[in-house]
C-alpha cells in the first residue's frame, strides 16, 4: 500500500496542483504550494525551539489555517500534535500540560515548555525548501477528562503516516469538505487532516452557525461533511424556514456521529438530502471496535447504528453474560482477535474485562441480525420511582418542540422518587414550563416527563454535541428548590 509520511503526503499534492485551495477560512484561502511551504519553514522555527522527533507539541489555537499550520510542521519534524481547547481555562489546562509534557505549546504561555503565541511567524531567513522525511510514533494525541474528571491522553498506535489510496469514510480525493466542528475534538481533527491529506479543500468555520454553515455548502459547493445532531437540528430548522436560500446538491457524503441522533431528526435529514449520502458512525477515540450505518440501511433498522465494522462489539448484562437478543445491557468493544491495542493512556490505565473487552459506558441492545442500538449513558440513566429513564429519550423529545434550542436532562435527589427527571431548556422565544410538559405529554409516558423544568439562555451543548452533564447536575442540585 502506498503510506507515506504525512510531509510527504503533502508535498505531492503541492507537486500536482500547486494553486489549488487547500484550506479557507474567514474570507482567507491558501494554496497546496503555500501550505507546503510555509510549514517547512515552521518546522524549522520549531527545531530551533527544541522540538524532535517523538515529542508532543501542544496546540491550543482556535479553528483557523493556522491550527492545521502548526500540526503539519509538528508532524513533519516527527513530532505528535496535542490539540487542546484554546479557551480552556488555566485551572484545567495547567493539569494536561504536567501530564503531557510537551517540547512546545502553540497559543498559550504556560510555565515549563517552550511557548509560541498565536499569530507566531516563523523568521524569512528560514528555509521553506524540503526537510527529511520524519514519521511521528503517533499521529496525535487526545485530551479526554475521563468519567472522574481527572485529565488523560489518548494515544493511538497509528503513526503519522497516510495511505493514499484508503477511501476514508467514503472520501474521494479532491474532494471539498465543510469543517463545521471545533478542532480540538477527535472527530473534526480526524474528518479534516484525513481529507485535506486526501486532497481536500477544507472550508473550515471559526465557530459554527447554521446558516453560515449552509451559506457556505451552497457557495463552495461541499462535497463531504461530518455533523453532530444539535448542528442537524439546527441547520434543518434554518432549511425548513428558508427551502429557497440554500442548495445542497452538491453533498455527496453526510456523516455524523459523537450524540445519539433522534429518529425524527434522521429522517428529516434522510428527506433532505436522501438516505444514499447520509451514514452514522459510533465509536470510541481510542478506536477498539465501530459501527458505521448508511441512510438506506437505518431505514430498514430504524435507531439501528449498524453492525461492527471495526473490532467486536458485545452487550453485557449486570452479571458480566452476554445479554439476550433485544435486552438493555452495557456495550463492550474490542480489537480483533490478534490484534494490538490501537492506543495508550497517559495518566490512567485501561480499563478491561477477561477477554480484553472495554465499554465507553454505553448502554444499548443488538437486535437477531447484529445490528445494534443506543439507550443511553450509564451514568445519564435516571431511576425514578424504580423505573429507569434514559435522558437521551427525553432529551428528543423535548428538541421537537419548535422553540427549543437545546436541551439537557439529568436526575436530581428527590425524597419520594429517589431521583426525579429535570429538565434545562434553551428556548429561542419565551416558553412556559406548561406549555412545553403539555407538549411532551403526548409523546412520552407520564413517568418520563419531567418534574421540573428551568430555562436558560445560553446553549447548553458545545459545538461539537458534547455536554457537562455532571457539572450541570451539580448545579441543578444546587439551585432547584425541592418539589411540594
Amino acid at each position: 500500500m502506498p503510506v507515506k509520511p504525512i510531509g510527504v503526503c503533502l508535498a505531492d499534492n503541492a507537486a500536482a496542483q500547486p494553486d489549488r485551495p487547500a484550506i479557507s477560512c474567514a474570507g482567507r484561502s491558501v494554496t497546496r504550494q503555500e501550505l507546503d511551504r510555509h510549514t517547512n519553514r515552521l518546522a524549522r522555527a520549531y527545531r530551533d525551539l527544541g522540538v524532535r522527533e517523538g515529542d508532543l507539541v501542544a496546540v491550543c489555537l482556535p479553528n483557523g489555517i493556522e491550527f492545521y499550520e502548526s500540526c503539519l510542521a509538528a508532524w513533519k519534524l516527527g513530532a505528535t500534535p496535542l490539540p487542546i481547547s484554546w479557551r480552556m481555562p488555566r485551572a484545567e489546562l495547567d493539569p494536561i500540560i504536567a501530564l503531557a509534557r510537551p517540547r512546545l505549546v502553540v497559543g498559550s504561555a504556560v510555565s515549563g515548555p517552550a511557548c509560541v503565541p498565536q499569530g507566531f511567524r516563523p523568521g524569512e531567513r528560514l528555509s521553506d525548501g524540503p526537510l527529511e522525511a520524519r514519521v511521528a510514533p503517533s499521529l496525535k494525541a487526545i485530551t479526554s477528562g475521563g468519567s472522574t474528571g481527572t485529565p488523560k491522553l489518548i494515544v493511538p498506535a497509528q503513526r503519522g503516516e497516510f495511505d493514499t489510496d484508503r477511501r476514508w469514510l467514503g472520501m474521494r480525493r479532491d474532494q471539498v469538505q465543510l469543517v463545521p466542528g471545533p478542532l480540538y475534538h477527535n472527530g473534526p481533527f480526524a474528518c479534516s487532516t484525513n481529507g485535506l491529506l486526501a486532497g481536500h479543500h477544507l472550508v473550515v468555520m471559526e465557530r459554527f452557525d447554521a446558516e453560515d454553515a449552509l451559506r457556505l455548502i451552497s457557495g463552495h459547493r461541499v462535497n463531504w461533511v461530518s455533523l453532530v445532531p444539535t448542528m442537524m437540528l439546527r441547520m434543518s430548522r434554518s432549511v425548513e424556514a428558508h427551502p429557497e436560500r440554500y442548495d445542497l446538491t452538491s453533498l455527496e457524503t453526510v456523516w455524523h456521529g459523537a450524540a445519539p441522533c433522534p429518529e425524527w431528526l434522521k429522517e428529516a435529514w434522510i428527506d433532505l438530502i436522501g438516505p444514499e449520502r447520509l451514514f452514522e458512525l459510533y465509536g470510541g477515540a481510542e478506536g477498539q471496535a465501530g459501527c458505521h450505518i448508511s441512510g438506506t440501511d437505518w431505514l430498514a433498522h430504524r435507531g439501528s447504528v449498524g453492525r461492527p465494522a471495526v473490532g467486536e462489539i458485545v452487550v453485557l448484562d449486570a452479571e458480566g453474560g452476554e445479554a439476550p437478543r433485544g435486552t438493555v445491557g452495557e456495550i463492550y468493544m474490542r480489537r480483533g482477535e490478534g490484534e494490538p491495542p490501537g492506543y495508550h493512556y497517559i495518566g490512567a490505565e485501561a480499563r478491561r474485562r477477561p477477554g480484553g473487552w472495554e465499554s465507553l459506558g454505553d448502554l444499548g441492545w443488538m437486535d437477531g441480525e447484529g445490528y445494534l442500538y443506543l439507550a443511553d449513558r450509564r451514568t445519564d440513566m435516571i431511576t425514578s420511582g424504580g423505573a429507569n429513564v434514559y435522558a437521551a429519550e427525553v432529551e428528543s423529545a423535548i428538541l421537537r418542540h419548535p422553540l427549543v434550542l437545546s436541551c439537557v436532562v439529568v436526575g436530581l435527589p428527590d425524597r419520594d422518587l429517589g431521583q426525579r427527571v429535570h429538565a434545562v431548556v434553551q428556548p429561542a422565544a419565551p416558553l412556559s414550563q406548561d406549555r412545553l410538559l403539555g407538549f411532551l405529554d403526548e409523546r412520552l409516558v407520564r413517568y418520563k416527563i419531567p418534574r421540573s423544568v428551568r430555562f436558560v439562555d445560553e446553549p447548553l451543548r458545545d459545538d461539537a454535541g458534547k455536554v457537562r452533564r455532571s457539572a450541570i447536575r451539580e448545579q441543578e442540585a444546587a439551585i432547584a428548590p425541592p418539589l411540594e
